[in-house]
């Protein structure tokens, strides 16, 4: 029972969420699976390290699709650019079983997370 739990409290904090909120969900549900990616190469779970880093290639995706990139302009194509290289990442960690190109996605989405962490302090004293 503890699981439907949660997941109702994820599902209910998404449902409530402002798009703000929304991203900064997928920066850390994304930040989760590479960590589970990671854990799983050092132990040896091969099964669990791909299904781990094809979530945080979905999570990546989407966060990408989001992009407006009429509104958004160089700032929407430099977050393009940076999550096909993520993205790169992913896939490269994937097929050399290598733990660098993780880390380095983790550090990224670590830094994404960060920027966006401030966003609603920013609207707030604007």
């Amino acid at each position: 029972m503890p699981t439907n739990t949660y997941q109702s409290y994820q599902d209910e904090e998404v449902l409530a969420a402002n798009p703000v909120r929304l991203v900064q969900l997928l920066y850390r549900s994304g930040l989760d699976s590479i960590g589970a990616a990671r854990r799983n190469l050092s132990r040896g779970d091969i099964r669990a390290r791909s299904r781990a880093i094809s979530k945080a290639m979905t999570i990546v995706t989407e966060l990408s699709l989001s992009l407006d990139h009429e509104k958004g302009g160089d700032l929407s194509r430099n977050l393009a650019d940076l999550y096909g290289y993520i993205q790169n990442l992913l896939i490269q960690a994937n097929i050399q079983q290598a733990d660098s190109p993780l880390e380095e996605a983790e550090r990224l989405l670590e830094t994404l997370d960060e920027a966006w962490e401030k966003c609603p302090q920013m609207a707030q004293a604007s």
